[in-house]
């Protein structure tokens, strides 16, 4: 009863708490935003400490830890999570002496919006439109917490949005190249070659041609194989084998959705640079 009576951001009930509580979605949103992250003309911020580059895939687990916790904690858990978000950010703005772009803020909330549903989509079923709407509407009530102005106000909105914005906010750049170094080196060659053929999955024409990524990926029939036998033992000790054994454990957490996260304080690093402040 008292689990009926909680006030959430996210309803218990919502398709965003599906997609957000399964380790397999999440691993194909990372790989999207991996991907977009490298591309956005704004990326210099992702280096601003000089952290991303030395652990990047921890860089975007902890933007992935900051997006669960919204989706699954009590409202005023979530708040508390976005308002250290954007205190934190405001910090290291402060600290460079420039604000970070509004449009970048726009863009990683449209990237989240997304590749939630391209995840979903490559890997469940497709969404309806009003779980689509859903989807958006959820990310653009964080960006309206964080005070990111001139957010869409509809899914259709959005779809047009997000248009503009891969039109006009990615490059090829020094820093992309880096960035898949990075990539490469700490996931090895073979989990380096799975996360382009993931991203050449899910992410957008534009992104696959600036990436060199291909026009398509084999995946979708293994994966259909996988839908079908992923409960097997055999399955899961393929995938649990192909999983970067530094962030095993981590991943694996991922399938166990939060339901009842804990209250916790403000944390002291941005999910982004992981600047410590203070």
């Amino acid at each position: 009863m008292a689990f009926l009576l909680m006030d959430y951001f996210v309803a218990p009930t919502s398709i965003v708490r599906r997609i957000w509580g399964k380790a397999d979605t999440v691993l194909f949103i990372f790989a999207g935003a991996a991907a977009e992250f490298a591309l956005n003309k704004a990326v210099d911020w992702l280096y601003f400490t000089g952290r991303l580059p030395a652990d990047p895939l921890g860089r975007l687990f902890s933007t992935v830890e900051y997006a669960r916790r919204i989706v699954f904690a009590d409202r005023a858990g979530a708040e508390r999570a976005i308002d250290s978000i954007a205190a934190i950010h405001a910090a290291v703005e402060a600290k460079r002496g420039v604000a970070i772009p509004a449009w970048a803020y726009r863009d990683v909330l449209f990237l989240l919006i997304a590749y939630s549903i391209q995840a979903f989509e490559a890997l469940e079923r497709p969404l309806s439109e009003a779980e689509k709407a859903e989807v958006a509407e959820t990310f653009g009530r964080v960006g309206q917490r964080m005070g990111v102005p001139n957010l869409p106000a509809t899914y259709a909105a959005w779809l047009v949005a997000r248009q503009q914005h891969l039109a006009h906010d990615l490059e090829a750049s020094p820093y992309t190249t880096d960035l898949y170094r990075q990539y490469h080196k700490h996931l090895g060659g073979l989990r380096y070659y799975l996360l382009r053929q993931a991203q050449a999955l899910v992410v957008p024409p534009l992104v696959r041609q600036l990436l060199g990524l291909g026009r398509w990926s084999w995946l979708p029939l293994p994966l259909l194989v996988y839908r079908h036998t992923q409960r097997l033992a055999l399955s899961q000790w393929l995938r649990t084998s192909l999983l970067p054994t530094a962030y095993r454990a981590q991943i694996l957490s991922l399938d166990t959705p939060p339901f009842e996260m804990p209250a916790v304080a403000p944390r002291k690093a941005c999910p982004f640079h992981r600047q410590k402040v203070g």
